[in-house]
């Protein structure tokens, strides 16, 4: 008896551990087939990735670089330079196209029209141009009382432009007449506004540094809906930004306490005026608490990219989840100027210390993937040929039944029409534009116009000249310079704007000076001793596209109208 019952203790545990034992191996099972559910959807995940993860290389403007922006499809990318010229690279060669001298002084804002045969950019000295791309002529020119910090084409009309002044209110261009339009403000004491046409230009949205968004009508400029942004203490932080993304209706706002704010259009337009929305998304760095310099969508709109004030680092946040999901670092001790996402590709450009980098996919060839058989040799191997496999036509083959491919062949096949490219087209568009610039047609330079082997003599070219008469001058004279004649001087409007302060200093300039120090004087002007020959930001004195430097009085004279705006702003050099 007492045999048995010891018996049935040792083998109670064994029986209570069977029920166990199943119900651990169906746990571990489970999570196991979790697991692998987990690992299917990180590889579908990063297969369909559309984010950098490297450094691609750097684009050498041969001047520091200041801002830059790609046109609609990605194909141009234009740089604004510290010496006043904009260079267009063709993106996918990676090589200059074309340099246009812009400016006198710094490029601090660009924006391509819809089309892409147009630019228009802003400099430090307050003024506003648009150039013809393809000729490089400058169209017109807008000159301000205040620095400009932005400029934006309308999306849909490229008639009309969206300047934002410092300490004033937002002006909007129309370029057929040379007029202006102030947009309204909600406080007219805070005059800090930033505003931003929406993704089709049907509304602008403008933020002040008390954090109160207005929604306006572009038509008309009447107010549509206004919201005010508030921390979690109910304090406002200033608005710093607002950009839109090239899909849907979602935009972003960069605020002072450090937090982006992702929002849906629709729902501002919905709540009206004096309304409470809820942001979709807030992004932020809770470790670091970094501000941001720059921020703005990829080309599908799904994921954010923001550029940190403090260093060269981007951080990528994907807008659906709101997690983080790469930072790409920079070189130590860089700050960063200005970022632009690619809008078809997942790739960045972003500017520091002068230089474009560039940031992509790592891409990694393979080529099983076009033939599962396919096997890489070390060496050579002979290979035995199967029995008529590189005949013209089989012998031994019997005659097959015509399937639907083989009955398919003799059918015309159309290779003249071109499908358009879902990425180049909007949602409300089923064709691409034919008229848009895409490329940059690229002309050979000649270095030495005399040793042309197919033009006329040049003792020929002066004997018509002088038979001419004295009617032809002018010609002859340009004839035998080489010089083309001159251009169209670009009727220049002078934009009267109330009550804005006219010694304001642009902040890539940095400290503001005195207002008698914005009087242009001749020769060095005094305390500067020493600050023009060392700053990096002393634009080069060019001629021309080609670089050549000017000589004798225009050198002079260029440089007795540059000293004094660069030298009060030595800061610059430190920013960089």
């Amino acid at each position: 008896m007492q045999q048995q019952e010891e018996e049935d203790a040792q083998l109670l545990p064994t029986r209570n551990a069977l029920p166990f034992q199943r119900l651990l191996s169906r746990s571990f099972g489970a999570i196991g087939t979790v697991c692998d559910l987990v690992a299917m959807t990180r590889t579908t995940e990063s297969f369909g990735q559309n984010y950098p993860e490297e450094a691609d290389g750097t684009l050498d403007c041969i001047s520091m670089a200041l801002t830059c922006t790609f046109n609609r499809w990605g194909t141009l990318l234009a740089v604004g330079c510290n010496d006043g010229r904009i260079v267009i690279w063709d993106f996918l060669t990676r090589g200059i196209a074309k340099i246009i001298s812009a400016h006198i002084h710094p490029v601090c804002s660009l924006c391509w029209s819809r089309d892409g045969h147009k630019l228009v950019s802003a400099s430090t000295d307050n003024i506003v141009s648009q150039w013809d791309v393809l000729s490089g002529d400058c169209d017109q020119r807008f000159r301000f009382p205040s620095p400009i910090l932005k400029v934006q084409y309308h999306p849909r009309d490229q008639n009309k432009v969206l300047v934002c002044p410092m300490k004033s209110a937002p002006v909007m261009l129309t370029l057929s007449d040379s007029k202006h339009v102030v947009l309204p403000v909600d406080d007219d004491s805070d005059l800090n506004v930033v505003a931003s046409f929406d993704r089709r230009g049907e509304y602008i949205y403008t933020g002040n540094a008390k954090g109160k968004i207005l929604v306006l009508k572009t038509d008309s400029q009447d107010l549509v809906a206004s919201f005010r942004v508030t921390t979690g203490t109910s304090n406002t932080t200033a608005i710093k930004s607002i950009e839109f993304a090239r899909k849907g209706s979602c935009f972003l706002i960069n605020t002072a306490d450090r937090i982006i704010r992702v929002y849906d259009g629709r729902e501002i337009l919905t709540c009206g005026r004096d309304g409470e929305p809820e942001p979709m998304q807030k992004l932020q760095d809770l470790v670091n608490r970094t501000p941001w310099k720059k921020c703005c969508f990829s080309g599908d709109g799904e994921y954010i990219v923001a550029g940190s004030a403090r260093q060269h680092a981007l951080y990528i946040w994907e807008k659906s989840i709101g997690n983080l999901v790469k930072i790409l670092h920079g070189t130590r001790g860089e700050l960063l100027l200005d970022v632009a996402w690619h809008p078809v590709r997942p790739i960045i450009a972003s500017i520091s210390s002068g230089v474009v980098s560039i940031w992509a996919q790592n891409q990694v060839e393979n080529w099983s993937a076009f033939a599962p058989d396919f096997k890489e040799l070390d060496e050579n191997v002979e290979y035995e040929e199967r029995e008529s496999e590189f005949d013209i036509e089989d012998e031994d083959k019997s005659e097959p039944e015509q399937t639907g491919a083989d009955a398919a062949e003799d059918e015309e096949v159309d290779v003249t029409s071109v499908d358009p490219i879902a990425a180049f087209c909007s949602s409300d568009e089923e064709l691409e534009d034919s008229k848009a610039l895409l490329y940059l047609p690229i002309a050979p330079e000649v270095e030495d116009p005399e040793e042309n082997p197919y033009g006329p003599p040049p003792d020929a070219v002066q004997t018509s000249l002088i038979d001419e008469g004295a009617s032809s001058e002018k010609k002859r004279q340009s004839s035998a310079d080489g010089s083309q004649p001159p251009k169209k001087k670009p009727k220049t409007t002078n934009i009267e704007l109330q009550g804005v302060p006219n010694d304001e200093v642009h902040p890539l300039l940095g400290v503001k000076g005195d207002g008698k120090s914005k009087k242009k004087q001749a020769g060095r002007p005094k305390g500067s001793k020493g600050k023009e020959k060392d700053s990096p930001f002393k634009p080069k004195l060019y001629k021309g596209d080609r670089g050549l430097p000017l000589e004798g009085s225009a050198k002079g004279k260029v440089q007795a109208e540059l000293s004094q705006p660069l030298t009060a702003g030595g800061a610059i050099s430190e920013l960089l």
